[in-house]
C-alpha cells in the first residue's frame, strides 16, 4: 500500500519505497507561506514533487528515517498552539496522524511538533515500524500498528481509556466534528476540536464544520473565509481562527511564547488583506 498525502495546494502526491510515484494537479496555484519560505511562486505538479522530496530527503517523511521531534516552525501553526498548551498545562493529550504510523495519541510536545508540522492531508499511509518504535519510544501511542489506520474517533476513545481527560483532536470531516462533540458529553471530557488542512471543502460542508471546532485554519479556503465569524484571529495570509472561547484562550497562550513582537488590536474579523491570501481559493 503507499502513501499518499495532500499537500501545497491540495495535491494528491503518492509515495512509495521513498519515492514520489505520483503527482495529480494543484487547485491553488500560490501560497504565501511557500513563496516565502521555499520561493515557490507558482504551485505546479514539478514544484509539489520538489517539495515532497525534499521533505523525504531532510525530514524521512514516508521512510524509516523519519525525523520525530522538532522545535517551533511558524508562530502560530496548530503544532505549535498544541505544544504551548501543553507547557501552559491546558492539555492532557492529543489525538493526531502520522505517516508511518496512522492515528497517534500522546502527550509529548516535541513528539506532536515533529509529527504534525512536516505533514499536511495525511489520506493514507502504511505501517514503518521503525516509525511507529520511534513514536513508542517518545511516549507516543499508536493506535493501529498492524495497519496504521486514520481514525480520530477510535483515537480519543482510546486516550480516554488511558485516563486523559483534556484531550485536542483533529479533522475536517463535520461527521467525525460532531460525533466527537457527541463523546466528549457523554463521557465528560474537555475536548478541543481543530480543523485543518481544510481546503476543497464544500460551502454546506464548511458551514456544518464551522459548528464543532474551536479552531481553524484557513488554508487555501474560499469558504471558511466567507463563513467563519472568529473570536480571535492569528496571522493574515494563512490565519487561523478561534472560533469559540477555548480555542480563543490558546491562540492567546500561544502569543505569549512568541518571541517576535506582537500586535494586539480589537477589530471586526476576519481582516484578510487580498494581496496576502493564496491565489485562486477553492
Amino acid at each position: 500500500m503507499p502513501h499518499i498525502m495532500e499537500m501545497l495546494g491540495k495535491t494528491r502526491v503518492v509515495v512509495k519505497d521513498g519515492k514520489v510515484i505520483e503527482v495529480g494537479e494543484p487547485q491553488v496555484k500560490w501560497c504565501p507561506i511557500f513563496a516565502k519560505v521555499h520561493d515557490i511562486q507558482e504551485i505546479t505538479p514539478e514544484s509539489v514533487k520538489w517539495n515532497m522530496e525534499y521533505r523525504i530527503r531532510n525530514f524521512g517523511l514516508f521512510t524509516p528515517e523519519r525525523q520525530l521531534e522538532m522545535d517551533v516552525f511558524v508562530g502560530f501553526g496548530v503544532s505549535e498552539v498544541t505544544m504551548t498548551a501543553f507547557n501552559r498545562g491546558m492539555l492532557d493529550a492529543t489525538v493526531t496522524v502520522c505517516d508511518g504510523a496512522g492515528t497517534v495519541i500522546t502527550s509529548n510536545p516535541t513528539l506532536v511538533q515533529g509529527m504534525g508540522a512536516r505533514i499536511s492531508g495525511l489520506v493514507e499511509t502504511e505501517p514503518i515500524p521503525e516509525v511507529i518504535k520511534g513514536i513508542t519510544e517518545r511516549g507516543g501511542v499508536v493506535l493501529d500498528p498492524e495497519n496504521a489506520k486514520l481514525d480520530i474517533i477510535a483515537g480519543v476513545l482510546k486516550a480516554k481509556e488511558l485516563g486523559f481527560r483534556s484531550i485536542l483532536a483533529t479533522t475536517i470531516d463535520p461527521v467525525v466534528a460532531s460525533k466527537l462533540r457527541e463523546i466528549e458529553k457523554e463521557h465528560s471530557l474537555d475536548l478541543v476540536v481543530v480543523g485543518a488542512h481544510v481546503t476543497g471543502l464544500s460551502k454546506e460542508e464548511t458551514q456544518e464544520l464551522l459548528g464543532y471546532l474551536d479552531i481553524i485554519t484557513c488554508c487555501g479556503s474560499k469558504w471558511v473565509r466567507e463563513l467563519a465569524q472568529p473570536l480571535a484571529q492569528v496571522g493574515t495570509a494563512v490565519p487561523l481562527f478561534a472560533l469559540t472561547q477555548k480555542g480563543k484562550e490558546l491562540l492567546l497562550e500561544r502569543a505569549k511564547e512568541v518571541t517576535s513582537p506582537i500586535l494586539i488590536n480589537t477589530m471586526p474579523l476576519p481582516a484578510l488583506p487580498e494581496h496576502k491570501q493564496p491565489k485562486d481559493l477553492v
